[in-house]
């Protein structure tokens, strides 16, 4: 089975944006209408209070900290990827409409499923155009959730990898760790992702490694890399959290490398886990998702979700997130302070997440799992 760099599905030959645009108020057309922030509060306080769905439980201290600053009722509710979208479809399909925001983690199902069929909209502040880059506007980015190459640097040395090559070969055999990619749907857009738009730098690190260029006639060069890696015996673990123990438990001889998601730097500690971002490594050092702001069609509340939205691109909203490596789509908000990895600091060393061919990503995802089932050594 391979799986060539110019695939493409039928689904979004005209591209995502173009698709957004067609449904009022979104996109372009929103940055340039004219925006009053108090008419907007105003309207928001005379409507009803509102309910975000988020993959983070932090979004019930978001909600409070936005019903303290405005006065509107707000309920977050932690509602995983997955199940987020199917909850999203099913109320829009009953014409009963409780999540009014959706923060969605599932941004290839997003794209894919609920914005072509006018199940959500998206908004983005026209405030604050100027400092949300042109990949986090449409739809909106509220924040972008990093998976970071990580090593053990208990001995205080620098990452043993170099190249995203090294994984794949046979001094790293059973010894890479990360969530498994045929239960953690985000793992595989990435590979759609990498082969999309970054398939000559994972090409170049090859030839950067092995001193000759990849032969990708018959596969991309992401594929090629997906496939030994694969073929190497990853260590496949059920969360984040069961990598960055296989990393950074102290005391191991040979411990893991893998990907780990930037919260579980918080269990970095001299009493806890022993672990640091692999900064240096070729051609980049981990991915971002994106947490993709979105209000529901049906909301009875749309000033009051529009209004949720534009605090969270503030510090004050997504200040929960930040701690633990979020970055907020609003480059205008800083790093937290008590943030430990460092991650945002080196945030042009993530590969971005391009929302233009996300349906695409969601097309795919079978087959970059079957390419996964296929070539993975247990």
């Amino acid at each position: 089975m391979t799986l060539l760099p110019e695939h493409k599905t039928g689904r979004f030959r005209m591209g995502v944006a173009a698709t957004m645009f067609a449904l009022a108020g979104l996109g372009a057309p929103a940055l340039a209408e004219e925006f009053d922030l108090d008419a907007l509060i105003a309207a928001a306080q005379a409507e009803d209070g509102i309910t975000i769905y988020s993959s983070t439980s932090k979004i019930k201290e978001a909600a409070a900290e936005f019903t303290k600053l405005y006065g509107i009722e707000a309920v977050g509710t932690k509602v995983k990827g997955a199940a987020q979208i199917d909850l999203v479809v099913r109320e829009h399909q009953a014409g009963n409409v409780v999540g009014d925001v959706i923060i969605s983690s599932d941004a290839a199902a997003a794209l894919a499923q609920l914005l072509p069929e006018g199940m959500v909209t998206s908004w983005t502040p026209p405030d604050m155009a100027d400092t949300i880059d042109e990949l986090s506007k449409d739809p909106l980015v509220v924040w972008r959730d990093p998976s970071l190459w990580t090593y053990n640097n208990e001995d205080g040395g620098e990452c043993p990898v170099s190249n995203i090559w090294e994984v794949t070969e046979e001094a790293w055999n059973r010894r890479i760790t990360m969530e498994d990619p045929l239960n953690k749907p985000s793992f595989v857009d990435w590979f759609n992702q990498m082969q999309t738009h970054f398939d000559d730098e994972i090409a170049a690190a090859f030839e950067d490694r092995y001193g000759e260029k990849l032969d990708t006639s018959a596969q991309s060069a992401t594929a090629t890399w997906v496939e030994r890696l694969a073929a190497n015996a990853p260590l496949l673990t059920d969360s984040s959290s069961g990598a960055a123990e296989a990393i950074g438990t102290r005391g191991q001889e040979k411990p893991f490398f893998g990907l780990v998601a930037s919260a579980k730097f918080r269990d970095v500690s001299d009493e806890g886990l022993a672990m640091a971002i692999c900064k240096d490594l070729n051609p980049y050092m981990g991915f971002a998702k994106p947490g993709f702001g979105l209000i529901a069609a049906g909301t009875d509340s749309p000033n009051a979700a529009k209004l949720f939205l534009h605090f969270m691109m503030t510090d004050a909203g997504v200040l929960p997130m930040t701690i633990d490596g979020k970055m907020s789509g609003n480059s205008a908000v800083p790093p937290h302070p008590e943030e430990i990895s460092g991650v945002v600091q080196m945030a042009d060393r993530l590969t971005p997440h391009v929302a233009a061919t996300g349906a695409d990503d969601f097309d795919r995802r079978q087959d970059w799992q079957d390419f996964w089932r296929i070539h993975y050594s247990r």
